[in-house]
Formats: structure tokens, sequence, C-alpha cells
């Protein structure tokens, strides 16, 4: 890039930048049959006027549809957090999570087996979200210390639940990646299986309420994690890759292993950045047999660009190519803008050190740099299964909504899109704190593309 346009084209970056912090979905195509169609509002904050804070909160008392949060312990947890501290909400939540900790044990203790799986479940959660803000120093213990207490609580909730389930490692390069097998029942019968992973935050823990509902409906289910992930960035040290199929393929393969497992009836669903992942992955896999993408994303650095060239200026004739290049001298102006916008927002202090932590990248520069490979174009086209793309019309993320338009219109395959609106708060990320709505919808597109019986 010519040095000349460098103050100007940062300025327009870091502009972009805040206001578009992810690529997620929001398209007024179709709306879902659980959300009648309404104006694109977005949802006022519930306690904290911070948007990031708001939404990890929505994020969190939303696991009470399935027993692993409750509304109360949230909003006495939320009200002695102060607003935008990371520290604050760390601490807070993992005296939540320790006091439901220890209150599961001691139920254990006393015979009363029910109670403690479910102060079990609900701790996991909590340890989960205390976790969440504290990816800004890599080599701080409390990640692993944190993660680790969520991951062994959860083991001990599933321990003492009634669905069948196997903790696995799945072979993937010269490592493994760990997952969790869940069955309808110990019969060992051959069924339609549903494969459930996670995006650019998540551990696959949260994914056990997809899980859950999967098997009521009568599919086997296994979640896993990949590159970036959970205990994989954590423990491993892998980070994330754009090649997504190169994960999937060692998944499916794994999985066709198993006798309790169809092979040609073979589901695979992506959450959050999972919107992208999962089509990567099934674009080169033939063994899927359906595809939810939950949101829809189709190009990160597409997106950034097509902002950029609107903002006009020097950045109006930049290629997609010219803003890689630079990214990828690591530019100091670059990084100092980004990290003066970090001390000021949360939600960009929070992207960019989360960024940097799953991509194993020195700089906010090194993160977008390695961020912008991750597109569909020219791979959209190959996938053949029936494809559900999804959307939130308040999905703060993209609320222009053209990542998941855009992979909707570049699908050759059997395809639907559905918009979730916010008339009754399903308008969210990955209608996050509106299960209810988000499961009827998209397990009855799944259910009646496999032919299941719901």
């Amino acid at each position: 890039m010519k040095p000349g346009i460098t103050c100007i084209f940062t300025i327009t970056l870091l502009l972009i930048i805040i206001l578009t912090v992810s690529a997620g979905c929001i398209s007024p195509v179709q709306q879902s049959p659980a959300s009648s169609a309404v104006n694109v509002v977005e949802s006022p904050p519930a306690v904290f006027k911070d948007q990031e804070f708001s939404f990890q909160f929505l994020r969190t008392v939303g696991a009470s549809y399935s027993g692993e949060a409750d509304i109360g312990e949230c909003l006495a947890t939320a009200s002695r957090i102060k607003e935008g501290d990371f520290e604050s909400w760390y601490s807070e939540w993992k005296n939540t999570a320790d006091t439901f900790r220890t209150a599961g044990d001691k139920s254990l203790a006393a015979g009363h087996r029910r109670t403690a799986m479910e102060a079990y479940y609900r701790a996991a959660t909590y340890y989960r979200t205390a976790e969440f803000f504290l990816h800004g120093n890599s080599t701080d213990p409390r990640i692993v210390e944190t993660w680790g207490k969520s991951r062994e609580t959860f083991c001990d909730a599933l321990a003492l639940d009634a669905v069948p389930y196997e903790i696995v490692s799945i072979p993937y390069e010269n490592t493994t990646l760990p997952g969790y097998f869940y069955m309808v029942d110990n019969s060992g019968k051959s069924r339609t299986l549903l494969i459930v992973q996670t995006g650019f935050d998540g551990c696959q823990e949260e994914l056990h309420p997809y899980a859950v509902e999967g098997v009521k409906r009568g599919y086997n289910v296994l979640t896993f994690e990949g590159p970036g992930q959970g205990e994989v960035i954590r423990v491993q040290n892998i980070p994330f890759r754009s090649d997504w199929e190169n994960v999937i393929k060692p998944v499916v393969d794994y999985a066709v292993s198993r006798p309790e497992v169809d092979e040609d009836r073979i589901a695979l669903w992506g959450i959050s950045l999972g919107g992208y992942l999962a089509p990567r992955g099934a674009a080169y896999e033939p063994g899927i047999a359906a595809l939810v993408t939950d949101p829809g994303t189709y190009d990160v650095g597409e997106n950034l660009l097509r902002n950029l060239q609107e903002g006009g200026g020097a950045a109006a004739n930049m290629t997609k190519e010219d803003l890689r290049e630079w990214l990828r001298t690591d530019p100091a102006e670059f990084n100092d803008a980004i990290r003066k916008a970090m001390a000021d927002d949360t939600g960009t202090r929070w992207l960019n050190e989360n960024g940097m932590f799953v991509f194993s990248a020195g700089s906010p520069a090194q993160f977008w740099a390695k961020w912008m490979d991750f597109s569909l174009v020219g791979t959209a086209g190959k996938i053949q299964c029936p494809t559900l793309v999804c959307a939130g019309a308040a999905d703060h993320f993209d609320p222009d909504g053209v990542q998941a338009q855009a992979l909707y219109d570049n699908l050759t395959c059997e395809r639907k899109l559905m918009v979730f609106s916010d008339e009754y708060g399903a308008g969210s990320h990955c209608q996050l704190g509106a299960f209810a709505q988000s499961f009827g919808a998209k397990f009855d597109w799944l259910d009646d593309t496999m032919g299941m019986d719901g």
C-alpha cells in the first residue's frame, strides 16, 4: 500500500471496525414462522448499558431455558458487576459459580443427585461466563483454571444425567479433538446424527441445549471443538484455520466409524462463526446430508472492504489484496489506532483481544490479516446438501444483513433463508435468549429435511 494513503486509510478502517465489529446476519427476505414481521429495532439493554455486557448477559441468562442458568441468580450477579469492567465481570460470575459448585457438592453428599446435577449445570455456565473477558493476556492462568472448572463441573453434571453420552477423542492430524457423543438410548442402533459446532468464542459445553433438543427429537448428537476453540486453543494451543474442511473431514470420518451413526444421514449445524466454518466444511464433505448456518457468514474480508470503499477517500479504490497485504506488514499506526479504540469501547476491546487469543496473533493487524482468509467466495456454490441460512433482525454483529444474504445468494443447492424478528426477543445473534422460538423453527426445518418424526 502506498505510504501516502496510510493515515487516511487507518482512520477510515478504524471507524469501520468500531461500527462493524464482526460478521453476522440479517435479511428481510423471509421471517421465521416463530416471529412475525416487525420493524427492525435494536433490543434495549436488559441490565447493562454496555452493549457487549448486555449481550453476554443475555447469552448467559438464556441458558435458563435448558436449566443451565437461573434468572434470579443471573440478575443478582449482574447487579454487583461494574459496567464495562472485565475484572468485576470475572470476579462476580466466578463467585456465583463457586457458590453453586459448592451447593452441588453438598447436595450430592446428602444423596440428592438431581439437585446436585442441576446446580452443577448452572455453575458450569457461570464459570464459562466468568472466563469470557480474560483473553487480553493469553498467559493469564485464570483462563485455563476457570475454563477447566467449567468443564469439570459440566462433566460432573453429565455423570448424574439420564441422557447416555460418551466423552470422545477425535483423531485430527497429529493430535485429537475433544467431543461429546450424546445418544437417544444405549441400544447401539444406527440413527441420524446431528453434528453441532461452536464458533469464534464458544466452548462445546455451551452446545448442550442443542444436544438435548436433538436427542429429544431422535437424533444422536456429536459436539466437538476444533482449532481456535475451547480446549484446543486453551490447552493444545492450536489456533483457528480458515480451511475448515480439514477439520470437518476427520470429524465425519470419526462419526461414521461408530455403529450408532447412519452414515447416509448426517446433518451439520454451525453456531455463530460456525455459520462460516460449517458451510466451508460441507462444501468439501459429501457425507453431509443437511446444513444449518446459524447465522450465515459469507466473507469477512469482503464485508470489511465494502464498508471501507463506501467510506470514500483513499480507500475507495482499494482491493481486498491491498488490505490484506497492508495488514500483514503489521503497521504500527493501525495497531495504535485499534488499541486506542479498544480503550474506549468494550466491544472493540473484546473482539480484538479474543481474536488475537484464538488466532495466536501478536497484534490486532495480524489478527485481522488472518481473519480475512475466512471466505466462502468460490466455495459456497460447491455445497450440495439442503441448507438453512439463519439471521436475526436485531443482530448487532451485522445490522445490515450483508453476510447471510450473500451466503444465501451464492448457494446453488436447495436452500432456505430464515430471518427471526425481534418482536418476541428472537432477533439477537444466534437467537440467544429465545431458544424456544429458535429450536422450534430450526429443528422443524431439519426434521422435515432429514425425514424425522420430530
